[in-house]
């Protein structure tokens, strides 16, 4: 059984994101209801908390040095040094109802976030691209919960979580401009597993899944749609994965306490932490914003 290491006990509410910067050999990560935005030093532990406006849904950096976040109210600039914000543009204006989560650059330097109603309401959410001219655009409509992206090793294809779906979904993907197409299924993931969370892809091209409620993250293989690995979880709700580390063979696991019960939170004293395996592949490094 591989070791799961806590590495920061953050017992955030919702924590989410989790980025590695290769540059600062940092982990960048965000508590969403805590409106934070995390810089975690692996080599001395300390963490960093940067203080955004609204709740946080991810963050990605900027070719060039700083990071944009998309924020309750849509997509931002972040200064890393400062914590500074700067408002570029919103998709769903006049909707306090709705709010972003989950996102990530592609191959080519767009940057994509999803949203979701706080109500869970069913398809009111969707998925947006930012183009590296800033440019924001409708790319999935109708989404309950938007949440994990990851791209095959190739750029040619294009993985999407909607969790309440319960599966990855897979697009045909056109890096060079961006378009997605003949939407399928690559995974089905039973409900006894967990409902599908965030996402990342390691090197031999496996997608590793967060499954919250199934105190665990999975390994599966989007060609088959088979489950080949999983990493037994000491939290309920883990909740997202990046790979990091010097050698980028360290997984970082993010996870939540906000859907416990009281009695879920006295039996798990380090929900909403940080954690780290080593699970014997390595990743990629993350992609970057472009404009």
């Amino acid at each position: 059984m591989k070791q799961v290491e806590l590495v920061l006990d953050a017992r955030a509410t919702l924590g989410e994101g989790p980025c590695w910067c290769p540059q600062r050999q940092r982990l960048y990560w965000v508590n969403i209801r805590g409106c934070e935005v995390h810089e975690f030093d692996p080599a001395t532990g300390h963490d960093r908390v940067i203080r955004v406006p609204s709740h946080v849904g991810c963050v990605v950096l900027r070719e060039g040095g700083g990071a944009l976040a998309a924020l309750q109210d849509g997509f931002h600039e972040l200064d890393l040094d400062t914590g500074r914000v700067k408002k570029i543009g919103n998709p769903m204006p006049g909707r306090p109802d709705m709010r972003f989560n989950d996102g990530k650059c592609d191959p080519a330097g767009r940057f994509w976030a999803g949203t979701m109603a706080y109500a869970d309401t069913p398809r009111a959410g969707a998925l947006y691209c930012m183009e590296t001219d800033r440019r924001i655009s409708l790319k999935v409509p109708g989404v309950t919960c938007s949440n994990g992206l990851a791209w095959s090793l190739d750029s040619r294809r294009m993985y999407y979580i909607d969790t309440l779906a319960q599966e990855v979904s897979v697009f045909d993907f056109d890096v060079a401009t961006g378009g997605i197409a003949n939407r399928r299924t690559a995974v089905a993931i039973p409900v006894e597993m967990g409902l599908p969370d965030g996402m990342t892809i390691d090197s031999e091209g496996k997608l590793w899944v967060a499954l919250w409620g199934g105190h665990c993250v999975a390994r599966f293989d989007p060609d088959s749609g088979v489950c080949i690995d999983r990493i037994q979880m000491p939290v309920t709700c883990p909740s997202s994965c990046c790979f990091g580390g010097p050698r980028l063979d360290e997984l970082y696991i993010t996870s939540a306490w906000m859907d416990l019960t009281e009695e879920q939170r006295r039996a798990e004293p380090h929900a909403g932490g940080l954690f780290r395996v080593r699970p014997g592949v390595r990743g990629l490094p993350p992609f970057y914003f472009r404009g």
